[in-house]
């Protein structure tokens, strides 16, 4: 008997057309990543060291929105200017003006990262923070809008896999893939790079790290779940594979998990909290020395290690 193979769903592009107003289903998940990110960074107000950081200023849901809006002009731009330079160059050089619709698909994670870190850096300088203290305050939030991003590929038809196995269970048959039953690898890099990575950063920055280290193992988290969903995708027919049988997504993305160490490495060396330490002191009360005078006892100072005004608990 011949295996089951599934059918891609006839998901029209469009969600809503109102009056020609085209809104799609791309669009519609990237609003609901960043929407999600919005609320995940309140929670990180929350957590160590942003809750108890006063210098410049302390952090409140105000610098989440600008943050945001930085990462949100650094996705677009970058994302989209990422794809037509490492993807496709020469079809977009003959026809520029498709650059701006968006809506037809293509962007690049890894330009949309270099995209973000160009717009974080601008918006630490201005507001005068540690760019690796902002960063460090975006990335928990950012797999989970990576994963809606591939929910939006998988909608759209597009980045399908190759080949697989005849008695995969899953296996697939996308519109435009031919006849062949494919991975429905954009669900893989949802799960990997998004669900997983998400799961595993979000608890690691639960707890104060050194400034830059969640960083680090975002970038080097990253790129190993892609350098790994890439041997069930299918390569871009105008690239193929490149050398050692790797795709341009993986070469794009083993630099990240080297990057991704050096930083993390480096952050440990330099051993920067930003959790703000206190002084203990021991209030002054009048001590009887039996003797009719009075003394005050002198501050301690406590060697234990820095805690946030939050955590401190009178003596």
């Amino acid at each position: 008997m011949a295996p089951l193979v599934l059918t891609f769903p006839d998901i029209d592009p469009v969600a809503v057309n109102i009056f020609g107003l085209k809104i799609h289903w791309y669009a519609i998940m990237y609003l609901l990543g960043f929407a999600v990110g919005y609320m995940l960074m309140r929670r990180r107000l929350h957590h160590e060291p942003y809750r108890s950081i006063t210098k410049p200023t302390p952090w409140t849901a105000a610098n989440i929105e600008d943050v945001l809006l930085a990462a949100v002009a650094g996705v677009i731009i970058g994302g989209r200017l990422g794809y037509v330079l490492f993807y496709k160059p020469m079809d977009y050089l003959a026809d520029p003006l498709a650059i701006l619709r968006l809506w037809d698909g293509g962007m690049s994670f890894h330009g949309g990262a270099i995209g973000v870190v160009v717009a974080l850096a601008v918006y630490a300088w201005r507001v005068g923070r540690p760019f690796l203290q902002v960063a460090d305050f975006l990335v928990p939030a950012a797999p989970l809008g990576l994963a809606f991003g591939r929910i939006g590929n998988f909608i759209n038809g597009e980045l399908w896999g190759r080949e697989a196995p005849a008695d995969l269970p899953w296996a697939m048959i996308f519109p435009t893939g031919g006849d062949v039953a494919r991975h429905p690898s954009q669900l893989y890099q949802a799960l990997l790079e998004g669900v997983l990575l998400f799961v595993l950063l979000w608890l690691y920055a639960r707890k104060a790290r050194y400034r830059g280290q969640v960083t680090g193992v975002f970038i080097a988290g990253y790129g190993l779940f892609r350098f790994i969903a890439e041997f069930w995708r299918e390569p871009d027919a105008y690239l193929g594979f490149l050398s050692f049988g790797w795709s341009m997504g993986q070469w794009l993305s083993a630099p990240m998990v080297v990057v991704g160490l050096v930083v993390w490495l480096w952050s440990r060396g330099r051993a920067i909290s930003d959790v703000e330490p206190i002084i203990d002191t021991v209030v002054e009360s009048p001590v009887d020395n039996n003797e009719g005078t009075v003394e005050n006892a002198d501050p301690v100072v406590s060697d234990d290690p820095p805690q946030s005004s939050a955590q401190a608990q009178p003596e």
